[in-house]
């Protein structure tokens, strides 16, 4: 496929590789921030093909990992309603609650349904004006433009029959938090490429500045991968503490400025749970008080709802670095696909899923 396919390119990418094997003197721990990120490195074996000298660790970049349990728990009872038609990604239905998922809902009569696009779910209102229609808001800054367009769209159409339930989270306040850990290993971050070509990556220099250490913005496929790893080995060895952009094709320093205007039209920053890491302030966005009319939490007053974490898994260690899915002891035995504990093991981004889909466990025994 053109524009992608040299970007799989194997020989481009072993000569990336020795390059690093040329530069590297010193042990370096990258974390890549990005779920989809982490995926590509397991399933290419990026991971394996690097100088001992460097390991990855896998960073919170999945939304649907971080989607606090409670939030699961608001969405289960809302979409247990029977006048309510409840809206999602597909990859959210497997992902446990306290006691049950959204498949377990539709199974036992919930209008629960797959959308690929938060506008399907207005369009579902409009067709549908005596259900309530909730659409489950969640993801990075990646996601926000097209959520945040359904309910300008819904206010435009005067729909009272739509509502979101919000669980977005930002990139920035995430490693801030990771950084600040007494527990943190990362010495230089892989960013995000799809989160920095709505951002930008203006946010990022004070945190370079303010932890002393590299970001670099990095793409998807084998080659931007080990391309970005590269930048931020060079960086690390010249001892150079700043951002650069190894995704040049689809991200500027700027961003989207009409999608970031857009965002916050209708979004505000404000604290937010990440699931299996807690609280971290001014991490999410939810709803402005001028568009509550949209707000599903309290639209069907369950703001009350909290929930504990499961004991045994240990997603908020791995999504911290600080862990790696083989090293649970639940991992392939409490824990599987068929019968998850968290959300990283069901996620097409988790890197739970990623190592058991990819036989990672078995070749580290």
């Amino acid at each position: 496929m053109k524009y992608v396919s040299e970007y799989r390119d194997a020989a481009l990418v072993k000569n990336v590789i020795e390059e690093i094997r040329r530069t590297v003197t010193h042990p370096w721990t990258l974390m890549e921030i990005c779920g989809g990120q982490t995926h590509s490195i397991v399933r290419h074996g990026i991971d394996q093909l690097l100088p001992p000298e460097i390991e990855l660790v896998h960073g919170p970049g999945c939304p649907v990992c971080v989607t606090p349990l409670e939030l699961i728990d608001k969405a289960l009872s809302i979409a247990s309603r029977p006048d309510v038609i409840f809206c999602s990604y597909g990859d959210m239905l497997r992902v446990p609650g306290s006691s049950r998922d959204l498949f377990s809902v539709k199974a036992q009569g919930g209008d629960v349904r797959v959308v690929y696009s938060p506008l399907d779910a207005v369009t579902l209102a409009q067709k549908n004006p005596d259900k309530q229609v909730v659409f489950f808001a969640i993801g990075f800054e990646t996601t926000a433009p097209p959520n945040v367009m359904s309910v300008l769209q819904a206010r435009r159409l005067g729909l009272k029959n739509f509502s979101i339930l919000v669980s977005h989270v930002r990139v920035p306040p995430a490693i801030d938090a990771i950084l600040s850990s007494p527990q943190n290993r990362v010495q230089g971050f892989l960013l995000a490429g799809h989160v920095n070509a709505v951002m930008g990556y203006w946010e990022y220099p004070s945190l370079a500045e303010k932890f002393k250490l590299p970001m670099v913005v990095t793409g998807f496929e084998p080659l931007d991968l080990v391309q970005g790893i590269l930048q931020t080995v060079q960086l690390l060895e010249a001892n150079q503490a700043r951002v650069a952009n190894a995704y040049q094709r689809a991200v500027t320093f700027e961003g989207l400025k009409p999608a970031q205007e857009a965002i916050n039209t209708v979004f505000m920053e404000c604290d937010r749970k990440w699931r299996g890491i807690g609280m971290i302030p001014m991490s999410g966005w939810g709803l402005r008080p001028e568009f509550d009319e949209f707000n599903a939490e309290k639209r069907f007053a369950v703001e009350a709802i909290h929930a504990e974490e499961s004991p045994l898994c240990i997603a908020g260690q791995i999504l911290q670095g600080l862990k790696k899915p083989h090293h649970c002891p639940a991992f392939g035995k409490q824990c599987t696909p068929e019968s998850p504990l968290g959300a990283t093991m069901v996620s097409s981004e988790g890197a739970c899923a990623a190592y058991y889909r990819y036989g990672r466990a078995e070749e580290l025994a």
